[in-house]
């Protein structure tokens, strides 16, 4: 089991991916990889979802992670998010706890086993480009948003939130006005459920 202990901020893009590319590239930025993350949140059987914050919700629920690298190489995990968010929406700091498992599907039959049930299911394809000590992370999700996500990198300049908020200013990529902290999974969870962003 494998824990991961990073801050980020994940934007939306308000322009296609190709002409993000482009201007990431006329940056000096290099695609170093690619992979694509098939993602079933599963819950309690037992949570009562109806009048629960779409948050709420969200951080009940394990992840049965498929990732599928450049490489052509698998790999299957368990994934549990921690998250501390401010009443703004801000991400203070999070962290992950990941299990492998054998594959997908297994893991899923585990999860109904011990009394789970499916949430929602989110697919995109990634590619990061780096250049020095910042890798961007672009995510294209299925029937939902063109995203970035950047992480912070201890050691280096860009070890907090406020100079990967600079990153992205300096840049002039265009995003969604002063939202540093798009949570995907609870943008598609609020379309499922017909609830208000």
């Amino acid at each position: 089991m494998a824990l991961k202990d990073s801050n980020e901020i994940t934007v939306k893009v308000l322009d296609t991916k190709e002409n993000l590319i482009k201007l990431l590239e006329n940056k000096g930025f290099t695609k170093s990889r690619t992979f694509s993350l098939d993602d079933y949140y599963m819950i309690p059987s037992d949570l009562n979802i109806e009048n629960m914050p779409t948050r709420e919700i969200i951080s009940k629920a394990v992840l049965v992670r498929g990732i599928k690298r450049d490489v052509g190489e698998s790999i299957p995990m368990l994934t549990f998010k921690r998250k501390d968010i401010n009443e703004n929406g801000e991400i203070l700091s999070q962290e992950a706890i990941n299990c492998s498992v054998y594959n997908v599907e297994d893991a899923q039959n585990f999860m109904k086993a011990i009394n789970y049930k499916d949430l929602i299911n989110i697919y995109e394809d990634d590619i990061i480009y780096e250049k020095e000590n910042l890798e961007i992370e672009i995510k294209n999700v299925r029937d939902g948003d063109l995203l970035i996500e950047i992480e912070t990198n201890p050691n280096t300049e860009f070890d907090t939130i406020e100079k990967l908020k600079n990153v992205i200013t300096e840049l002039q990529i265009p995003i969604e006005p002063n939202e540093f902290f798009v949570k995907k999974a609870e943008v598609q969870l609020n379309k499922l459920l017909n609830r208000k962003v």
